[in-house]
């Protein structure tokens, strides 16, 4: 979970308990193929290099460097945290360290090569550093979706005893249980309101704030996050602490500032107090002109590219009723600013006159006006929504520089004049093509997520969230999930 701050010792001596040597036995088994697709892409990088460098005609010494290079890379990896149980199936986190890792090593068979005044070939560097760092990315994402797999079955769960206010409790386990490809799972909530025991989102609740220890040690728990709990002081939560410490079970705090980032925060010692230091949203300068430079090229590339499929799909809808191939709608930019956005038609002509006798039957809980079954959308059209080719004459828009290739969902001027004023803020960047609404869940989200979800991207924005962004929304057009 992002936003959380491990707190306590890692270490995991949790012998004679029966759930945590559960967590421990997975935790194994998956570092175990960790290691195994290490070590195999080592192999590979150095069999591949010495065959393009040298072919048949190796010496010794290279030989014997090749065959230490596997145990090498291991051993780089270990020392970058690559092995840390905290960042398995982490994504970013976990790549981070591997890449660290072929930095490291390159640097230090470098220095190495120097100190010994015997300087190794450089053709069988340049293949087998930057080799086994790419395969092994390939390796670890691999082994990172199989992960995510079995978590999806509800398999190698990390169970977890939430302790807070009943509504704070209630968001975590709806969050956890919606993605459970962060691997945890609520098992017991222990409620800082007296007496209360009525369960939350059906997750029985076993005492208050003074019965954690107890609750942690009957349910076998792996970690106990405290959310946003201001009955639980400073003096109090370490006492916590060193109680969980007897036990190995991680503690975890929420700060009180939600959905921001760990690059925004820095834990900072001042006076004795332990500070979390958090900066300003990076919202203007060289990195957003570099933003810009970005999506103005990706776009004016892709529409070159896809210009012939673009006009084959406007001549299917204009073939398919005789109507216009697209769509205009006015929505709102940044700042406020009004501009006319691009779609294929994917409605009847007069769907817009027909949208007051349907208000009744909308899906969505908010501003928005959403129908999973729409009378109004064309046969052409229900195809196109499901792939999300509709969206693709949104490029035009992108390279005018009306909006972003990954940003907040493009409001309607309706819908952000009812916006309450924290709202507001998701209109301080562009609307995007897409965003992280796109890859969590589409149309099936509440406003509320929705809106979650358009502030965290305002809140923490950066260029590799893009980036990620956009190869996330490759898989989720393919699934076609909350398309509608």
């Amino acid at each position: 979970m992002s936003g959380y701050l491990a707190v306590t010792n890692r270490q995991r001596s949790v012998s004679g308990r029966r759930g945590a040597s559960q967590s421990l036995s997975w935790s194994r088994r998956y570092l175990r193929r960790a290691v195994a697709c290490d070590v195999g892409a080592a192999a590979l990088a150095v069999t591949v290099a010495l065959t393009i460098r040298f072919g048949d005609d190796f010496t010794r010494n290279y030989l014997l460097f090749s065959i230490a290079f596997p145990l090498l890379w291991v051993a780089t990896l270990s020392i970058s945290g690559a092995y840390d149980v905290r960042f398995i199936g982490t994504g970013s986190d976990e790549f981070r360290k591997v890449l660290n890792a072929g930095i490291s090593l390159t640097a230090g068979l470098a220095i190495f090569s120097y100190a010994i005044n015997d300087e190794l070939s450089r053709a069988y560097l340049v293949i087998s550093l930057p080799m086994v760092t790419g395969c092994d990315l390939v390796a670890r994402f691999a082994l990172r979706k199989w992960l995510h797999r079995l978590r999806a079955s509800g398999r190698c769960m990390s169970t977890v005893v939430a302790v807070g206010h009943r509504q704070a409790v209630a968001d975590l386990i709806t969050e956890l249980r919606r993605d459970k490809y962060h691997g945890m799972r609520v098992v017991a909530a222990c409620i800082a309101e007296p007496g209360d025991q009525q369960p939350v989102a059906g997750v029985p609740v076993f005492g208050g704030l003074d019965d954690i220890s107890t609750v942690v040690r009957r349910c076998a728990a792996d970690s106990v996050a405290v959310l946003g709990c201001p009955e639980l002081d400073g003096v109090r939560l370490r006492a916590l602490a060193w109680e969980l410490e007897k036990t190995g079970t991680d503690l975890c705090v929420a700060p009180a500032l939600l959905d921001v980032a760990g690059p925004r925060t820095t834990v900072r010692p001042v006076a004795g107090l332990t500070l979390l230091h958090v900066d300003h949203p990076q919202l203007s300068g060289p990195r957003l002109l570099l933003k810009d430079l970005f999506d103005r090229s990706v776009a004016a590339l892709a529409l070159l590219l896809l210009a012939p499929v673009l006009a084959v799909l406007a001549l299917a809808i204009r073939i398919s009723d005789r109507g216009p191939a697209l769509f205009t709608q006015v929505r709102v930019g940044k700042e406020g600013r009004a501009f006319r956005i691009y779609k294929f038609r994917t409605m009847v002509v007069d769907a817009e006159l027909r949208k007051a006798e349907l208000l009744a039957n909308n899906d969505s809980d908010g501003v928005l006006f959403k129908m999973r079954r729409d009378p109004r959308v064309t046969a052409v059209g229900e195809r196109l929504r499901r792939w999300s080719v509709d969206e693709l004459p949104q490029l035009v828009n992108v390279f005018r520089g009306e909006m972003s290739l990954v940003g907040p969902r493009p409001a309607l001027p309706a819908e952000a004049a009812e916006y309450a004023d924290h709202v507001r803020r998701r209109l301080v960047v562009k609307p995007g093509l897409t965003g992280l609404w796109q890859v969590n869940g589409r149309s099936d989200l509440t406003w509320e997520e929705s809106v979650r979800l358009d502030l965290r991207y305002v809140e923490n924005w950066s260029f590799a969230l893009d980036l990620q962004i956009l190869w996330k929304t490759i898989s989720v057009i393919f699934r076609g999930s909350g398309a509608y």
